[in-house]
């Protein structure tokens, strides 16, 4: 591995990533994608990020729901399993918005009984 992949405090960091495990959510949450659509805009909102667009797919009556809202600043992301009362979500950040606003926007909405979280900062900034 190369010195220059140390990692960088996230104040040098040209962006934030945060990676959401969430357990023990209601199964009937996160079959509904039009409701998790509204959260993850609603996420992008509270952190000061900018949408640009947004999908979200449906795997069937009891199956579970992908999606991702586009953000100028990069995405979030969510893959859900209801079978398992579990979400993954993957939130990506520059510029001056709030990652974590955004997930505590997700926490709130999803009730998870347990969460796991980790953050990366990503790239240095020129100077830093």
């Amino acid at each position: 591995m190369s010195a220059d992949l140390v990692a960088q405090s996230p104040k040098a960091a040209i962006g934030q990533h945060l990676l959401a495990d969430l357990y023990g959510i209601a199964p009937a949450l996160l079959r509904d994608a039009p409701a998790l659509a509204a959260v993850l805009r609603n996420a992008a909102e509270a952190a000061g990020a900018h949408l640009l667009a947004s999908h979200f797919h449906s795997f069937g009556t009891d199956d579970g729901v992908t999606g991702v809202v586009l953000l100028a600043e990069s995405h979030i992301s969510i893959h859900t399993w209801p079978e398992f009362g579990f979400a993954a979500a993957d939130i990506f950040m520059c510029g001056r918005s709030h990652p974590a606003r955004a997930l505590a926007v997700l926490v709130a909405a999803l009730a998870p009984l347990r969460q796991e979280v980790s953050t990366a900062a990503r790239g240095v900034r020129p100077g830093c």
